[in-house]
Protein backbone atom coordinates (compact mmCIF):
# COMPACT_ATOMS: atom_id res chain seq x y z
CA UNK A 1 0.00 0.00 0.00
CA UNK A 2 1.87 3.40 -1.24
CA UNK A 3 1.43 5.85 2.12
CA UNK A 4 -1.16 8.75 1.92
CA UNK A 5 0.85 12.77 1.76
CA UNK A 6 -0.90 13.94 4.98
CA UNK A 7 -0.59 17.31 4.04
CA UNK A 8 -2.11 16.60 0.17
CA UNK A 9 -5.11 14.59 1.67
CA UNK A 10 -6.04 17.41 4.70
CA UNK A 11 -6.00 19.64 1.10
CA UNK A 12 -8.75 16.30 -0.50
CA UNK A 13 -10.90 16.75 2.31
CA UNK A 14 -11.45 20.65 1.15
CA UNK A 15 -11.41 21.87 4.34
CA UNK A 16 -10.44 25.68 3.48
CA UNK A 17 -8.65 28.04 6.55
CA UNK A 18 -11.96 29.68 6.54
CA UNK A 19 -13.95 26.87 7.01
CA UNK A 20 -11.63 25.61 9.98
CA UNK A 21 -11.89 29.48 11.20
CA UNK A 22 -15.73 29.51 11.05
CA UNK A 23 -16.10 25.92 13.01
CA UNK A 24 -13.66 27.58 15.88
CA UNK A 25 -15.86 30.69 15.86
CA UNK A 26 -19.46 28.83 16.07
CA UNK A 27 -17.78 26.35 18.69
CA UNK A 28 -16.91 29.28 20.72
CA UNK A 29 -20.04 30.95 20.69
CA UNK A 30 -22.22 28.06 21.72
CA UNK A 31 -20.19 27.52 24.02
CA UNK A 32 -21.03 30.36 26.20
CA UNK A 33 -24.78 29.17 25.56
CA UNK A 34 -24.38 25.97 25.78
CA UNK A 35 -21.50 25.57 28.52
CA UNK A 36 -23.89 24.17 31.29
CA UNK A 37 -25.58 21.39 28.86
CA UNK A 38 -23.55 18.80 30.18
CA UNK A 39 -23.81 19.52 33.87
CA UNK A 40 -27.72 19.40 33.50
CA UNK A 41 -27.82 16.43 31.67
CA UNK A 42 -25.58 14.68 34.28
CA UNK A 43 -27.90 15.55 36.88
CA UNK A 44 -30.88 14.13 35.04
CA UNK A 45 -32.20 10.33 35.81
CA UNK A 46 -30.77 7.30 34.22
CA UNK A 47 -33.33 7.07 32.03
CA UNK A 48 -32.29 9.59 29.79
CA UNK A 49 -30.98 9.36 26.59
CA UNK A 50 -27.19 9.49 26.45
CA UNK A 51 -26.81 11.95 23.73
CA UNK A 52 -23.49 10.64 21.40
CA UNK A 53 -22.54 12.07 18.11
CA UNK A 54 -20.75 10.35 15.08
CA UNK A 55 -18.60 12.19 12.36
CA UNK A 56 -19.60 9.57 10.16
CA UNK A 57 -23.14 7.57 9.74
CA UNK A 58 -21.83 4.45 9.74
CA UNK A 59 -20.11 4.89 13.21
CA UNK A 60 -23.58 6.22 14.46
CA UNK A 61 -25.14 2.98 13.06
CA UNK A 62 -23.11 1.31 15.36
CA UNK A 63 -23.77 3.07 18.18
CA UNK A 64 -27.47 2.92 17.57
CA UNK A 65 -27.27 -1.05 17.68
CA UNK A 66 -25.33 -0.95 21.02
CA UNK A 67 -27.09 1.37 22.11
CA UNK A 68 -30.52 0.87 21.17
CA UNK A 69 -33.36 3.28 22.87
CA UNK A 70 -30.97 3.82 25.33
CA UNK A 71 -28.88 6.62 23.04
CA UNK A 72 -29.45 9.48 21.31
CA UNK A 73 -27.59 9.42 17.99
CA UNK A 74 -26.45 12.55 15.76
CA UNK A 75 -24.58 11.19 12.83
CA UNK A 76 -23.19 14.72 11.07
CA UNK A 77 -22.15 12.84 7.52
CA UNK A 78 -25.13 11.27 6.54
CA UNK A 79 -26.11 12.34 3.12
CA UNK A 80 -25.29 9.12 0.32
CA UNK A 81 -26.08 11.50 -2.04
CA UNK A 82 -23.70 14.20 -1.12
CA UNK A 83 -19.82 14.02 -1.77
CA UNK A 84 -18.74 14.09 2.28
CA UNK A 85 -15.26 15.73 1.08
CA UNK A 86 -17.36 19.08 0.72
CA UNK A 87 -18.47 18.87 3.97
CA UNK A 88 -18.09 22.52 6.04
CA UNK A 89 -19.18 22.40 9.66
CA UNK A 90 -22.28 24.31 10.86
CA UNK A 91 -23.62 25.80 14.11
CA UNK A 92 -25.83 22.36 14.68
CA UNK A 93 -22.84 20.67 14.69
CA UNK A 94 -21.42 22.24 17.21
CA UNK A 95 -24.31 22.67 19.37
CA UNK A 96 -24.49 18.65 18.47
CA UNK A 97 -21.13 18.26 20.26
CA UNK A 98 -21.78 20.67 23.18
CA UNK A 99 -24.24 18.25 24.68
CA UNK A 100 -22.96 15.17 23.60
CA UNK A 101 -21.62 12.46 26.33
CA UNK A 102 -19.48 10.27 23.46
CA UNK A 103 -18.24 11.48 20.51
CA UNK A 104 -17.00 9.17 17.72
CA UNK A 105 -14.94 10.14 14.87
CA UNK A 106 -12.96 8.40 12.18
CA UNK A 107 -9.65 10.14 12.38
CA UNK A 108 -6.31 9.75 10.19
CA UNK A 109 -7.01 13.24 9.24
CA UNK A 110 -10.60 12.04 7.20
CA UNK A 111 -12.76 14.48 9.89
CA UNK A 112 -9.86 16.96 10.50
CA UNK A 113 -12.92 19.54 11.41
CA UNK A 114 -14.41 17.47 14.41
CA UNK A 115 -10.44 17.67 15.99
CA UNK A 116 -11.20 21.62 15.73
CA UNK A 117 -14.46 21.81 16.97
CA UNK A 118 -13.79 19.47 19.79
CA UNK A 119 -11.06 22.12 21.15
CA UNK A 120 -13.10 24.79 21.13
CA UNK A 121 -16.38 23.83 22.55
CA UNK A 122 -16.82 22.35 26.11
CA UNK A 123 -17.97 18.67 26.56
CA UNK A 124 -17.44 18.38 29.85
CA UNK A 125 -16.77 14.26 30.62
CA UNK A 126 -17.43 13.62 27.34
CA UNK A 127 -15.85 10.05 25.89
CA UNK A 128 -13.85 10.46 22.66
CA UNK A 129 -13.69 7.74 20.74
CA UNK A 130 -11.18 7.82 17.56
CA UNK A 131 -11.55 4.90 15.46
CA UNK A 132 -7.80 5.60 14.02
CA UNK A 133 -6.41 5.15 17.36
CA UNK A 134 -8.21 2.05 17.78
CA UNK A 135 -6.79 0.12 14.78
CA UNK A 136 -3.22 2.23 14.64
CA UNK A 137 -3.78 4.14 12.33
CA UNK A 138 -2.64 7.52 11.38
CA UNK A 139 -2.21 10.83 9.23
CA UNK A 140 -0.81 9.96 5.93
CA UNK A 141 -2.75 6.41 6.11
CA UNK A 142 -5.64 5.34 3.71
CA UNK A 143 -8.49 6.89 6.23
CA UNK A 144 -11.57 4.75 4.64
CA UNK A 145 -11.12 2.51 7.74
CA UNK A 146 -14.47 0.91 7.77
CA UNK A 147 -13.46 -1.13 5.23
CA UNK A 148 -10.85 -2.70 7.48
CA UNK A 149 -12.50 -6.04 8.86
CA UNK A 150 -11.38 -5.23 12.34
CA UNK A 151 -11.84 -1.36 12.69
CA UNK A 152 -15.82 -2.24 13.11
CA UNK A 153 -15.41 -4.91 15.95
CA UNK A 154 -12.92 -2.16 17.92
CA UNK A 155 -15.02 0.81 17.34
CA UNK A 156 -17.94 -1.20 18.76
CA UNK A 157 -15.75 -2.33 21.97
CA UNK A 158 -14.69 0.55 22.46
CA UNK A 159 -18.17 2.27 21.96
CA UNK A 160 -19.98 -0.30 24.51
CA UNK A 161 -17.19 0.33 27.35
CA UNK A 162 -18.17 4.41 26.74
CA UNK A 163 -21.70 3.36 27.36
CA UNK A 164 -21.27 0.97 30.54
CA UNK A 165 -19.35 4.21 31.80
CA UNK A 166 -21.92 6.60 31.34
CA UNK A 167 -25.19 4.65 32.49
CA UNK A 168 -23.74 1.29 34.57
CA UNK A 169 -26.97 0.43 35.16
CA UNK A 170 -27.84 -0.79 32.08
CA UNK A 171 -24.19 -2.67 31.91
CA UNK A 172 -25.97 -5.58 30.55
CA UNK A 173 -28.13 -4.32 27.70
CA UNK A 174 -25.21 -3.53 26.24
CA UNK A 175 -23.38 -6.35 27.27
CA UNK A 176 -25.95 -8.40 25.69
CA UNK A 177 -26.14 -5.58 22.25
CA UNK A 178 -22.12 -6.22 21.88
CA UNK A 179 -22.14 -9.68 21.57
CA UNK A 180 -25.34 -9.57 19.00
CA UNK A 181 -22.99 -6.98 17.15
CA UNK A 182 -20.05 -9.16 16.91
CA UNK A 183 -22.36 -11.86 16.14
CA UNK A 184 -24.10 -10.40 13.35
CA UNK A 185 -20.36 -9.61 11.91
CA UNK A 186 -19.99 -13.61 10.70
CA UNK A 187 -21.33 -13.37 7.56
CA UNK A 188 -19.69 -10.11 6.24
CA UNK A 189 -16.44 -12.27 7.68
CA UNK A 190 -17.85 -15.76 5.45
CA UNK A 191 -18.27 -13.45 2.45
CA UNK A 192 -15.01 -11.99 2.66
CA UNK A 193 -13.24 -15.28 3.40
CA UNK A 194 -15.28 -17.05 0.57
CA UNK A 195 -14.39 -14.35 -2.48
CA UNK A 196 -10.98 -14.36 -1.21
CA UNK A 197 -10.85 -18.27 -1.73
CA UNK A 198 -12.58 -17.48 -4.88
CA UNK A 199 -10.48 -14.73 -6.06
CA UNK A 200 -6.84 -14.27 -4.29
CA UNK A 201 -4.43 -12.86 -6.65
CA UNK A 202 -7.06 -11.18 -9.07
CA UNK A 203 -6.14 -7.84 -10.65
CA UNK A 204 -8.89 -5.08 -10.75
CA UNK A 205 -8.27 -1.42 -10.16
CA UNK A 206 -9.94 1.90 -8.97
CA UNK A 207 -10.19 5.45 -9.38
CA UNK A 208 -9.82 5.70 -5.94
CA UNK A 209 -8.48 4.10 -2.34
CA UNK A 210 -12.10 4.12 -1.09
CA UNK A 211 -11.97 0.45 -1.24
CA UNK A 212 -8.33 -0.47 -0.33
CA UNK A 213 -8.69 -2.20 2.89
CA UNK A 214 -11.19 -4.43 1.99
CA UNK A 215 -9.49 -4.91 -1.25
CA UNK A 216 -6.31 -6.34 0.92
CA UNK A 217 -8.49 -8.06 2.80
CA UNK A 218 -9.76 -10.10 -0.13
CA UNK A 219 -6.27 -10.80 -1.96
CA UNK A 220 -6.95 -9.14 -4.82
CA UNK A 221 -4.26 -7.57 -6.52
CA UNK A 222 -4.87 -3.93 -6.81
CA UNK A 223 -3.30 -1.58 -9.62
CA UNK A 224 -2.98 1.98 -10.73
CA UNK A 225 -2.19 3.09 -6.84
CA UNK A 226 -0.87 6.56 -8.01
CA UNK A 227 -3.88 7.19 -9.83
CA UNK A 228 -5.96 6.72 -6.99
CA UNK A 229 -3.77 8.52 -4.76
CA UNK A 230 -4.21 11.68 -7.22
CA UNK A 231 -8.18 11.52 -7.60
CA UNK A 232 -8.14 11.41 -3.64
CA UNK A 233 -5.72 14.44 -3.35
CA UNK A 234 -7.86 16.28 -6.06
CA UNK A 235 -4.46 16.74 -7.78
CA UNK A 236 -4.03 15.73 -11.72
CA UNK A 237 -2.64 12.13 -12.51
CA UNK A 238 0.64 12.13 -14.71
CA UNK A 239 -0.04 11.24 -18.38
CA UNK A 240 2.13 7.86 -17.87
CA UNK A 241 -0.66 6.96 -14.77
CA UNK A 242 -3.49 7.48 -16.56
CA UNK A 243 -1.94 5.82 -19.41
CA UNK A 244 -1.17 2.82 -17.55
CA UNK A 245 -4.76 2.58 -16.10
CA UNK A 246 -6.32 3.10 -19.89
CA UNK A 247 -4.33 0.44 -20.97
CA UNK A 248 -5.42 -1.90 -17.71
CA UNK A 249 -9.46 -1.15 -19.39
CA UNK A 250 -8.67 -1.48 -22.79
CA UNK A 251 -6.92 -4.06 -22.74
CA UNK A 252 -8.47 -6.34 -19.89
CA UNK A 253 -5.54 -6.61 -17.73
CA UNK A 254 -8.69 -5.87 -14.50
CA UNK A 255 -11.65 -7.76 -14.06
CA UNK A 256 -12.66 -4.76 -12.60
CA UNK A 257 -13.41 -0.85 -12.31
CA UNK A 258 -13.93 0.12 -8.11
CA UNK A 259 -14.90 3.67 -7.92
CA UNK A 260 -16.55 5.78 -5.76
CA UNK A 261 -19.97 6.79 -6.83
CA UNK A 262 -20.45 9.73 -4.52
CA UNK A 263 -17.17 12.01 -5.85
CA UNK A 264 -17.26 11.08 -9.92
CA UNK A 265 -14.84 14.18 -11.50
CA UNK A 266 -14.77 13.67 -15.60
CA UNK A 267 -11.84 11.65 -15.30
CA UNK A 268 -13.77 9.00 -13.67
CA UNK A 269 -16.93 9.03 -16.06
CA UNK A 270 -14.30 8.72 -18.62
CA UNK A 271 -12.88 5.67 -17.20
CA UNK A 272 -16.30 4.20 -16.56
CA UNK A 273 -16.95 4.85 -20.42
CA UNK A 274 -13.75 3.13 -21.19
CA UNK A 275 -14.33 0.03 -18.66
CA UNK A 276 -17.95 -0.38 -20.85
CA UNK A 277 -16.58 -0.47 -23.84
CA UNK A 278 -13.95 -3.12 -23.29
CA UNK A 279 -16.52 -4.81 -21.08
CA UNK A 280 -14.93 -4.51 -17.83
CA UNK A 281 -17.17 -4.77 -15.26
CA UNK A 282 -18.06 -1.69 -13.01
CA UNK A 283 -18.65 -1.47 -8.83
CA UNK A 284 -20.04 1.21 -7.01
CA UNK A 285 -18.81 1.42 -3.30
CA UNK A 286 -19.69 4.83 -1.50
CA UNK A 287 -18.10 6.41 1.71
CA UNK A 288 -21.47 7.03 3.28
CA UNK A 289 -23.68 4.59 4.27
CA UNK A 290 -27.24 4.06 2.31
CA UNK A 291 -29.99 5.06 3.74
CA UNK A 292 -32.46 2.25 5.17
CA UNK A 293 -29.53 0.01 5.97
CA UNK A 294 -27.42 -1.41 8.50
CA UNK A 295 -23.04 -1.53 8.36
CA UNK A 296 -24.05 -5.14 7.82
CA UNK A 297 -26.08 -4.84 5.37
CA UNK A 298 -23.84 -2.29 3.28
CA UNK A 299 -20.83 -4.08 3.38
CA UNK A 300 -22.66 -7.25 2.34
CA UNK A 301 -24.21 -5.78 -0.71
CA UNK A 302 -20.80 -3.94 -2.07
CA UNK A 303 -19.20 -7.56 -1.34
CA UNK A 304 -22.34 -9.47 -3.80
CA UNK A 305 -22.12 -6.77 -6.24
CA UNK A 306 -18.15 -7.15 -6.29
CA UNK A 307 -18.80 -10.85 -6.44
CA UNK A 308 -21.04 -10.59 -9.34
CA UNK A 309 -18.69 -8.23 -11.14
CA UNK A 310 -15.77 -10.73 -10.86
CA UNK A 311 -17.95 -13.63 -11.71
CA UNK A 312 -19.12 -12.11 -15.09
CA UNK A 313 -15.80 -11.13 -16.24
CA UNK A 314 -15.31 -14.30 -18.02
CA UNK A 315 -18.26 -14.63 -19.32
CA UNK A 316 -17.53 -11.42 -21.90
Amino acid sequence: MIALNPASHIAARRLTRAAARLALTLAAMLAAVFGFAHAALAAGTTDAAIPVVAAENFYGDVVKQLGGARVDVTSILSNPDQDPHLFEASPKTARALQRARIVVYNGADYDPWMTKLLGATQGGERTIIVAANLVGKKAGDNPHLWYEPHTMPAVARAVSAALVAADPAHKSVYDANLAAFLASLKPVDAKVAALRARYHGVPVTATEPVFGYMSDALGLDMRNLRFQLATMNDTEASASDIAAFERDLRERRVHALIYNSQATEALTHRMLALAKDSKVPSVSVTETQPAGVTFQQWMLVQLDALDHALASFANH
